[in-house]
Parts: structure tokens; sequence; C-alpha cells
């Protein structure tokens, strides 16, 4: 049975989880106290809310015609505040989160166009920078009404974040959410600021709720689950679907990410939006087909049958008015709109479909046998979604669970980072690395089919641009210590040449299993970030030398290492290089990587 040490900190601290969803988010907090063990609550009220204990609050926002803020939360999905935003020709906000989503993601079934606007002059950081306020104010009123005022006050000033996010997200959106945190003033953006914060994918978050789930209460016996076996974690959130595959330990605990989590755009939306298309085409041209009566009956629909359904033979019902309602000809009566079971079931499959191929493709990095699977996330509460996973599943010999709780499995996992620390190594998503200018071999056939490219470098030699330096390949596992390097060297005829660089960090995420030239499938690269990095004082111990093609002429030449880490919950690259001062190698890192918005 897994047991939490206690805190060995000498002084209390918090630590806050958000875990901001499609559809719904929630805030789980530890006060962490020395020598004591920690134990991870949640955040159980929020204004508007009424009836007190729901860990979830919808993530829905109101702003007015000129960008203010004005209802968020159950605030917003109050009927009397649905009445005044259409009087006042405010904006309802749902599903902004999608807004981020990195577009590498497969997504030919959604646009931009299909998700609802952002306020007129908001970016999609605005947005998040607001509802991060809202969420920090609940987080602090809840504990200030729930312990002595003296504790919110030891422990305000140094707040430890963790924010979730999906499997698909990386560096550009990790830095978006970022942003935003500092925006609403939550941390400072200085470095001790920017140490305070630390993203979790929602993958691993629900790995360390799972287990904590199965075995910290005894009902489960180790024994039963030998080392050297394989666990998927698969949350079916709002928006995405999330698979973690990972390699269980014991004595003591501890996982390693086996293959590459996956990340599909098929979450509970994504039904309730296939819902949407199903009603509108079955009550075209009755009375009950305006988009209110539309969006009135889809909420329904979302709220109570989606989780309902369980049986393709049995027909589902959907609330439409009163009991008064009666409509046979579209299949209205006594105020329900009657579904086929084939008609309700048929919504969840592209779902079903993606969990499957999404596990079928992780499980091709994988020699070890998959035992246990997991199912968490608001659409794993769904009956028909979980009785055919299930299905499938146990097909494969592994057995599905599905803990409860499955609404606070993110933001209570996310805790367990800091507390248990169990994953102790992560495998990357994609290849990772670097352009860069290839010295032309005239004996390489692909050289010389790229003659028209040739250049001469200020070295003298004839090179060829556009190469690609894999760093790190798609599938390699990291803990958190490794690093991944790559040599290159910066040329220049003379030192003015040198200055401030720019390095671009490079991800490909195409089928090709040693990429080597950009144009080759140039749709399949993106880049990951830009390493800014200053030598202007490593140039001054740099010596000429010839130019190689025998011509009169200098060139200077620094070598720099390109340093790639990803074994921690966060992507990062340096650049390194050598100085000589006063007879002693010092080794010189340039800052920080500085993500674009991809």
């Amino acid at each position: 049975m897994l047991k939490r040490k206690p805190y060995a900190g000498l002084t209390r601290q918090l630590v806050l989880a958000f875990d901001i969803g499609t559809t719904y988010s929630g805030i789980s907090y530890c006060i962490l106290q020395p020598g004591e063990i920690p134990q991870p609550q949640g955040v159980m009220k929020f204004p508007g809310q009424g009836q007190v204990g729901d860990c979830k609050v919808p993530s829905v926002m109101y702003y007015d015609s000129k960008g203010n803020l004005k209802e968020v939360g159950y605030e917003a999905i109050k009927d009397e505040v649905t009445e005044v935003a259409m009087t006042e020709g405010w904006v309802k906000l749902e599903w902004w989160k999608l807004h981020l989503r990195p577009k590498h993601l497969s997504s030919a079934h959604i646009k931009d166009d299909d998700i609802p606007p952002l306020p007129r002059g908001k970016s999609v950081v605005h947005v998040l920078t607001d509802f991060i306020k809202y969420l920090f104010r609940c987080a602090e009123t809840y504990i200030q009404e729930s312990y002595p005022r003296y504790i919110w006050q030891s422990v305000k000033d140094d707040i430890q974040f963790i924010f979730t996010h999906p499997n698909g997200w990386e560096g550009a959106q990790q830095q978006q959410i970022r942003r935003a945190i500092e925006l609403a003033g939550l941390v400072p953006g200085t470095p001790d600021g920017r140490a305070r914060v630390r993203f979790l994918s929602e993958g691993e978050a629900g790995l360390h709720f799972c287990i904590w789930d199965l075995f910290a209460s005894g009902v489960s016996n180790q024994a039963k689950y030998p080392q050297g076996q394989g666990v998927i974690v698969i949350d079916a959130g709002g928006g995405t679907l999330d698979l973690s595959m990972y390699s269980m330990k014991f004595e003591p605990t501890s996982f390693e990410e086996i293959a590459p989590a996956e990340c599909r755009l098929q979450g509970s939306v994504f039904v309730t939006r296939r819902a949407k298309d199903l009603v509108q085409k079955k009550l075209r041209g009755s009375r009950y087909s305006s988009p209110e009566m539309i969006d009135d009956i889809t909420n329904t629909f979302d709220q109570t049958t989606k989780l309902h359904i369980s049986n393709a033979e049995r027909p589902a019902y959907i609330k439409v008015g009163s009991l008064r309602e009666n409509d046979p000809k579209h299949d209205i009566r006594a105020g329900k709109l009657r579904l086929s079971g084939e008609e309700v079931t048929k919504l969840f499959d592209d779902s079903i479909n993606a969990v499957i191929d999404a596990f079928e493709h992780q499980r091709n990095y994988v020699t070890m046998p998959i035992t246990m699977a997991f199912l968490i996330g608001g659409l794993g509460a769904s009956d028909w979604f979980w009785s055919q996973l299930e299905s499938y599943f146990k097909s494969q010999g592994i057995e599905l669970s599905r803990p409860s709780r499955v609404h606070k499995a993110v933001p209570d996992g996310a805790l367990s980072l800091l507390v248990d620390h169990l994953v102790t190594s992560r495998v990357a998503r994609a290849t990772y690395g670097t352009t860069f200018a290839d010295v032309v071999d005239e004996e390489n056939p692909e050289h010389v089919s790229r003659k028209e490219t040739w250049i001469t470098s200020d070295t003298g030699l004839l090179v060829l641009p556009m190469a690609f330096k894999s760093i790190i390949c798609k599938g390699v596992q990291a803990n958190e210590l490794k690093e991944f390097r790559c040599s290159l060297s910066l040329v220049a005829s003379t030192k003015s040449g040198f200055g401030i660089e720019q390095l671009p960090i490079l991800c490909y995420r195409g089928t090709l299993s040693d990429p080597q030239w950009i144009d080759r499938d140039e749709e399949s690269f993106s880049t990951l970030c830009n390493v800014c990095f200053d030598v202007s004082e490593a140039i001054e111990a740099l010596t000429p030398e010839t130019n190689v093609s025998g011509q009169t002429g200098f060139f200077y030449r620094l070598s720099i290492d390109v340093i790639i880490s990803f074994g921690s919950t966060e992507f990062s690259a340096q650049v390194a290089w050598k100085e000589n001062v006063s007879c002693q190698e010092r080794t010189f890192l340039g800052d920080f990587l500085m993500f674009e918005s991809l």
C-alpha cells in the first residue's frame, strides 16, 4: 500500500493546482505543514453555485460589447443572466480553451469558425488571464473561510502553482499560459516568480490520481500487478482525449513513460456537437427549430441524456418543454424528443474510435504487456462510452477501471507532482532538432541532386542550407537529468558578424524515421522555440582561421553545443559555449528558450 511521507520542509507552504478545462474547471490545494503528511483537498464552493459540494465550475464567461468581463462560472449559466446577456448584447464564451490548441493536432473535424469567437479586441491569453484571476479568487476565498486567517497570511506570498494541460500541448501553449498567469498577478515575471509555476500533462496528473485511488486505500493488492507490466491512463475530457502509457515499479513505487503521449480532439464537446446536428436535422421545420430551442435541447442532452445512454437497442429521450408538448411528426411526445438507440450511440463512434486508434499507435512503441487501463474525465462518466471501451480492452486482455470522483482526478493528481513525484522518466512525443548548413559531399547523390542550392560559406567550403540535425528522436525515453546535445559551429568573416544570436529548435511530426532535409516533408516541421544567446564576449578570444578555399581571407569560428532536455514536465533548450578566462575554462549557457506562437 502506498504511503505518503511527512512534509520535510521547514516552513508552511501552499500548493494550488488548476485544471482549466474546455467545459469545466477545478482547483485542488494542499497546505504543507512541516512534519505532517500532506492531505490534498478540493475547492468545493464557487459564486452562484447554490448547493455547495461540487468541485467543478463551468468554464463559461460573458463579456460586454466593450470587452469587459461580466459573469463567470455558475453565475454565467443562470437564467436571469442569459436574459440580460441577450438584451445587452453580451458575448458568451464556451469552449474558448480550444483557441489555444496546437495547429498540428489532427482536427479536420474542427475549424476556428466552429469554436465560439473571442470578444473583439481580446486574445485567448487575455481571456485566460481573466479566468485565472477568477479561479484564484475562488481558491483564496474558500481557503480563508475554511481555515484561520493566519494560515492564508502565512503562505500567500510564496504559493506554488501547478497548471495542467492536454497531452498534445507543448512549449508554445505553456508559454501562453505562463504569460496569462503573470498578467493575472499570481507570480511576478522574474526567474523566482517563474520558478513557482509548473506544468503537468493531464495524462500524468491522471496517473497519480488513479494510482492513489487504486492502491493507497489498500483495496487492491500490488502483488496482483507484477513489475514490468504497463498501465494506460485515458483522460476523456471536454475537448481532448489524452492517453498516457507507463511501466510500473514497486518498492519504491515509480512509473516510467514508455510511449509518446497521445492527444486527440474528440472530447465530450464533440459528442455534444454531433448531437446538436442530429437534433437540428430531426426538428427542421418544426416550431422547436429556433437556434435558442436547439441550444436548450442540446444543453439538456449534454447534462443528462448523454451520461445515461447504455444500450444501442433502447431509445433515448431529451426533455423538450412541458408534458403538454406533442409533435408526433418530429418524435416529440409528452415533452420528450425520442432518439433511437442507434442514432444516439453513433454520436460516440468517432470518440471511441479515437481512443482505440491512439492506443494502437502507442502500443507500437512498447514490448511489455499492458495489463491495466484507467478511464477518467467527464466523458468517462458516460455509460455507453465506458461500456464500449471496457469491451474493447477486455478483448485485448486489459482490465479497464473507472475510478470514483473522476471529475477531481486531474487537479488532485496534479498535486502529487510535488508531493509524491511518482513519474521518473518521459518519452519524446516528436523528433526535435535544429537547422544547419551541411558541408557538400560531391560523392553523396542527395547532395548532388541539390546542386542548385549550394552556396559558399565564410569558411570557403560549399555548403547546403536547410539541412536538419536531429537531437532527440520520437520515442526516446529520458529521465529528468538527461541532456541531449549536438555540436554546431557559428562562422563569420569578421568578429562584428557575431553578437546576439538566435537558433531555432524545430519539431518534426511526420512519418520519416530519419528526417534530414526540411524541404523533404516541410509541412511536418514547425518551430517549437528559439534560443537567444549573446556571444559578444566569447568572440574576443577567437583567432582567425584561413579560408580553406586557398583564397585570401580569414574567418572566425565559435563552437557551440545545443542542449535539449525533456525528462521533466517542461521542455527546455539551451546553447553552451566555452571561453578561456585566465587559463581556466568556463562554460556559458544561452538564455532560456523563448517560445513563438504556432
